[in-house]
């Protein structure tokens, strides 16, 4: 047997949800928290290890174990994709019931940012982990870009029949980290799979990557010294290795690499700005409230 590097990157991965359901056959009405295989598979193929993140509260909630033990243990963490961000956690309500999102979700995942920037930890997010990552810092989201981005030549980002076949090209923004990532590249194509997308910019952070010809943002990253903290909208994991979509391996490695040098210089725990901390207490409140209700 060969002996296993203890340089290896441990990076965790968010959870996605399936909440307890009565009429499901399997598990019934127990609550599902689990990965996609591909993703794990991406960060794996850098040679990480790879862990999920469980959500350490609900009903069956035992034990001391805090989000915050995972990010001092970990050297980074990958949002996930997966369900819709729910319009309150951006203080707007649903335009429609389909777009309603998981809330419960939200609130693991806005703790979850909130422990790995506190422990100074490398973010990576994918789709929905871009849009998370935006609303955590004070950004908004369009809750349909169909029926809110206005422009005349908006495209269909989400199409259920060919979902990970439907492509778009896209806008590398001159001088950014991604565009050095690709040098002499301006253009390329991508994969998408969203019906959200962000509207209002958090502050601090900057677009790397618009959709073209719409300009629906791709890409943001926040620029600086206070850490790092990338998003892409497609899912670099589903890209595949000799097509003619943008190289993935670009991305994995800026993500990794940033992980080793935070690994290299561990920083102190900080707190956030207040909206954050604020706003993961409120919706945590709201949460343990419904709960008990039996929501």
């Amino acid at each position: 047997m060969t002996a296993m590097p203890s340089n290896r990157l441990k990076i965790g991965l968010s959870a996605c949800f399936l909440h307890a359901d009565p009429t499901r056959s399997l598990f019934t009405n127990k609550t599902l928290q689990y990965v996609e295989q591909s993703i794990a598979h991406w960060l794996m193929s850098a040679g990480a290890l790879v862990v999920m993140i469980p959500c350490p509260t609900g009903e069956t909630a035992r034990g001391d174990v805090k989000l915050a033990h995972y990010a001092q243990w970990l050297d980074g963490v990958v949002m996930h994709g997966g369900a819709d961000v729910w319009p309150g956690s951006y203080g707007e309500e649903p335009l429609q019931e389909a777009w309603i999102g998981d809330r419960i979700r939200d609130l693991y995942d806005l703790a979850l940012v909130e422990a790995f920037e506190q422990a100074g930890k490398p973010i990576f997010g994918v789709c929905r982990g871009l849009q998370l990552i935006n609303v955590a810092f004070g950004g908004t989201l369009y809750q349909d870009i169909a029926t809110q981005h206005d422009h005349p030549q908006t495209l269909q980002h989400r199409d259920a029949v060919t979902y990970d076949q439907n492509f778009h090209e896209i806008e590398l923004v001159a001088g950014s980290r991604l565009a050095q990532l690709y040098p002499g590249l301006e253009r390329g194509r991508v994969n998408s799979i969203h019906h959200q997308a962000v509207k209002g910019l958090a502050p601090g952070f900057q677009v790397e990557a618009w959709s073209l010809p719409d300009r629906v943002p791709e890409a943001i990253r926040r620029p600086g010294h206070r850490g790092y903290i990338a998003a892409t909208q497609w899912h670099p994991e589903f890209l595949q290795p000799g097509s003619d979509s943008l190289d993935d391996r670009a991305i994995l490695m800026d993500f990794m690499g940033a992980c080793v040098a935070a690994k290299a210089r561990p920083r102190p725990k900080r707190s956030l700005p207040g909206h954050i901390r604020d706003r993961a207490n409120r919706l945590l409140r709201q949460a343990l409230l419904l709960g008990r209700r039996g929501e």
